[in-house]
């Protein structure tokens, strides 16, 4: 269930909604987690758009992309977290209509510790995770209603 916020220059993106749809979308595919409304409804991204001259690097240059990714550890073994940062790197290029962004776009992996995810006022586990989503999977499969 990713988090993911990404940090770019006010009007880089016009459409923010999409674009954080499209990178959460993204993120939960390369992840493989169930198609279930637990990882549907928190697995979300956070576009800050940022004042012009509030993002540089040394040289003085504004015009990159921060997009970070907070994980349960262990969720992204070495093949997702190239896939990871190619698709949102691209992505994000997509939607700045500009192709030279892949090359000015930095992506951070970052893990949650263990017992750092917070879900309805509860800090779960990641055993505490997969406990609530194969009940889910299995509420669903019985035709029960899922709990989000």
């Amino acid at each position: 269930m990713p988090m993911i916020d990404v940090y770019a220059t006010a009007g880089t993106f016009t459409d923010k909604h999409q674009l954080a749809t499209d990178l959460a979308t993204a993120v939960m595919t390369v992840e493989q987690v169930p198609d279930i409304p637990m990882f549907r409804q928190n697995t979300a991204a956070f576009i800050h758009d940022q004042p012009a001259g509030d993002i540089s690097n040394v040289d003085g240059e504004s015009n990159y992309v921060r997009i970070q990714v907070l994980t349960n550890a262990g969720a992204l073994d070495r093949s997702k977290q190239l896939a990871v940062v190619e698709r949102l790197t691209s992505i994000a290029a997509a939607a700045a209509g500009d192709p030279t962004l892949t090359t000015r776009t930095w992506v951070l992996l970052t893990e949650a510790p263990d017992g750092g995810w917070g879900l309805a006022g509860h800090a779960n586990t990641n055993s505490e995770l997969v406990a609530a989503a194969r009940a889910q999977i299995a509420s669903l499969q019985s035709g029960q209603p899922a709990d989000g």
